[in-house]
């Protein structure tokens, strides 16, 4: 479990963060219409949120565990499906976290706890969904078991939206080259919760045989220009960007 005084300066170093990005809005057609609005890291949240839609959120009423939701976007699609969602952070701004959720017609449980003390019992959930948050852990292993006890047996973990690449190596240097901007930006390097901050090949591997668990890859199409990346990188000398896979976990 993370130390208070570490929880509190992440959340305060990371609401600067989401506020000089712009995040949220004082419109609540906004959050209503999310993830379908007109911005570029929008646009790739669309895209896995219309793969997921199709492919692998199941179509009989379900119970989901949002994890990691933000501002319940993705619980409010689920509740529009038909599904029973609820919203999980620890981030409880009123424009980018938990407390935004008021601005949606439908209403679902919201609760504030960390991805490694889940306040659930064992074995109610078909679907646990780490929504562009499970980089944010310090203990992948950990987080995957909090999240299987809470899942029925034959429940799914879902990853959507996390980095991965295809060595540690270059996780690494997208890492230091983030901590590098943050500081220059903010004046800190935003290390308070010690994310691991990406996912690479070999910990799959890894996770896949400590955890006794299946992983299912699935890429979404992105457009033209995000599959040249990998190309222009090579051309320029730069390091691979990373994929934005959907990984899908079953546990054997």
């Amino acid at each position: 479990m993370t130390n208070a005084p570490d929880r509190r300066l992440f959340l305060e170093q990371y609401g600067r963060i989401r506020a000089s990005e712009g995040r949220g809005s004082s419109n609540g057609a906004y959050y209503r219409e999310l993830p379908f609005i007109e911005d570029a890291q929008w646009k790739i949240r669309a895209a896995t949120f219309r793969y997921f839609d199709r492919h692998i959120l199941p179509k009989q009423p379900s119970r989901v565990l949002d994890l990691g939701a933000g501002n319940g976007w993705l619980s409010n699609r689920m509740i529009e499906r038909g599904h029973a969602a609820v919203a999980i952070d620890i981030f409880r701004d009123q424009r980018d976290g938990l407390d935004a959720t008021r601005h949606y017609e439908q209403r679902f449980p919201v609760i504030e706890a960390e991805f490694d003390s889940l306040p659930f019992p064992s074995g109610q959930y078909d679907l646990a969904v780490f929504n562009a948050s499970f980089h944010y852990s310090a203990d992948y292993a950990r987080t995957l078991q909090e999240a299987r006890r809470c899942l029925r047996p034959d429940g799914r973990i879902v990853i959507l939206d996390s980095p991965v690449y295809q060595l540690h190596a270059h996780g690494n240097a997208m890492r230091a080259e983030r901590q590098q901007l943050f500081e220059r930006q903010f004046g800190f390097r935003s290390e308070a919760l010690n994310s691991i901050e990406f996912l690479d090949e070999p910990m799959l591997a890894a996770l896949a045989k400590e955890l006794c668990l299946t992983w299912t890859i699935h890429q979404p199409w992105y457009g033209l220009a995000w599959h040249m990346r990998p190309v222009m990188a090579r051309l320029k000398s730069r390091r691979p960007p990373s994929r934005f896979w959907i990984l899908e976990a079953r546990f054997q």
